[in-house]
């Protein structure tokens, strides 16, 4: 009777100590299964926004340069007009997803890409030197960003050191 007392304890015990570590292991699969998920989402999210921060960008600079060559710039300022529209609504999600530091970094590039599309609207134009500063400024801050969203999504770091 002893006998079969202590076998079934260690039964017992056995299937207690599988459970828990079964437990332990789909708990930790899910949870790298949702951070894969929300690291996709971001990076979909931030290259949409930098895309589409660009895509304005490049469209400030068609109207400037039809504006130049005397040309109306109407269907151009239109473009530009659309995707600063569309930045405005990608950057909503941006701010919902990334971390405080990319979330910054984007705040950034909307200021410096402001300006430029503000150049962009002048009908009396905008001296040289002053839209020469404009690109490269807007530049840096996409650099900053590109930065901090990598350090986001922690690319460039040893697996499971920033989680």
């Amino acid at each position: 009777m002893a006998s079969q007392i202590i076998t079934l304890v260690g039964v017992l015990l056995g299937a207690v100590t599988s459970f828990f570590a079964t437990t332990l292991a789909e708990r930790a699969k899910f949870r790298q299964a949702l951070a894969t998920r929300w690291d996709e989402r971001k990076l979909d999210t931030y290259v949409e926004y930098v895309s589409c921060v660009k895509e304005a960008a490049r469209a400030a600079g068609r109207v400037l340069e039809a504006r130049e060559r005397g040309d109306d710039p109407s269907e151009t300022l239109a473009e530009m007009e659309a995707a600063e529209t569309r930045r405005s609504v990608l950057f909503e999600g941006l701010v919902l997803l990334a971390e405080d530091a990319a979330s910054e970094a984007a705040a950034t590039a909307n200021e410096r890409l402001w300006a430029l599309l503000k150049c962009a609207r002048e009908p009396a134009g905008v001296p040289a030197a002053r839209r020469n500063e404009l690109g490269p400024a807007l530049i840096d801050a996409l650099n900053s960003l590109h930065k901090a969203a990598r350090a986001d999504l922690t690319i460039g770091k040893s697996w499971g050191a920033g989680r």
